[in-house]
């Protein structure tokens, strides 16, 4: 029997993708919702209510009141909330598997999965792993940087960049949430254990697909005396056997000339994760698509988790 999954808000880029991934899955049917009704309440219960699994590709607003649509007596509607609106709230599973056994366990056990934000995910792949080895403790005055394309920037922002008359001189990489209250930061501290909010600089630029999150580390604030490649080896254990995460061989970056691509893994589900740096300083890099692990691949891998499938079913991976 095909599971019924129903996208609200299928138009937007998120909800796109996801489209997109299923399109050769003839295990999934696809509920679709009169394209003139789809911003009507009464309408949208009813597919939702109707669906195995919902995804929610909405403002926050919106994703609020998608889930209170699902009937009281409804025990079957599994919800995936790509939304900022549920990732830090109790009774929801927080969909980056990778982190650990529990989270994955919670994602295959829950009716309600919050679907991380792309920045996020790089942030803990980045972040998480040395909180949780004692690498840094949970008081580290966290700072970390980010590249991404404008596809994750919303409808306004994709029409600027993709405008015919646009100036390309107002479009170069572009700094912004200047004012240190970027949305994914409660998420960040959170599922992170931190002490306080991180320092967050992200930056848009004129390219479509792909993202780059980077932090640095001063050895000498490690709570345990460590070199790049002793980092890169606990990357290496934290993540071992995962299909979605690869972490790279210390020195690899030299394959790429010394440079790292935004871009790389635009069109893929899966990630990758350098550690570089010296003996002083150390950079733990994480590449992938804001659109595939950032995003709609995070949440279809989720599906799959939830339903006891193989977690790279209709996904794109590399090699």
């Amino acid at each position: 029997m095909k599971t019924k999954v129903y996208i609200d808000g299928s138009e937007g880029t998120t909800g796109l993708r996801i489209n997109e991934r299923f399109a050769d899955r003839d295990d999934i049917e696809i509920l679709k919702i009169d394209s003139e009704k789809r911003k009507d309440p009464e309408e949208r219960k009813k597919f939702i209510n109707a669906s195995d699994l919902t995804f929610l590709c909405l403002p926050d607003a919106a994703a609020i009141e998608a889930v209170s649509l699902v009937d009281k007596d409804n025990d079957h509607t599994v919800i995936i909330d790509a939304s900022t609106a549920h990732r830090t709230e109790p009774g929801w599973a927080y969909g980056l598997p990778e982190l650990g056994k529990e989270f994955r366990e919670r994602i295959a056990n829950s009716q309600r999965i919050a679907n991380p934000g792309c920045y996020a995910s790089g942030f803990l792949l980045d972040v998480y792993p040395m909180v949780r080895s004692g690498f840094i403790g949970t008081d580290y005055p966290v700072c970390v940087n980010a590249l991404s394309g404008y596809s994750g920037a919303g409808k306004k922002t994709i029409a600027l960049y993709e405008s015919e008359d646009k100036r390309n001189d107002l479009y170069a990489p572009r700094m912004y949430a200047l004012g240190q209250k970027h949305k994914h930061l409660k998420e960040m501290k959170a599922i992170a254990g931190l002490d306080r909010d991180p320092l967050f600089v992200p930056v848009v630029d004129d390219y479509y697909c792909g993202m780059i999150v980077t932090f640095p580390v001063y050895t000498h604030l490690l709570k345990k005396k460590a070199t790049p490649e002793d980092v890169q080896k606990m990357f290496s254990e934290f993540f071992a056997g995962e299909k979605f995460i690869k972490v790279m061989p210390f020195g690899s970056e030299e394959e790429m000339g010394g440079f790292f691509h935004a871009n790389e893994f635009a069109g893929r589900d899966d990630a990758k994760i350098y550690v570089t740096g010296n003996e002083d300083r150390i950079l733990i890099t994480s590449i992938f698509d804001n659109l595939g692990k950032g995003a709609s691949g995070a949440a279809i891998q989720c599906m799959n988790i939830r339903l006891g499938l193989a977690e790279d079913t209709g996904l794109c991976l590399g090699n």
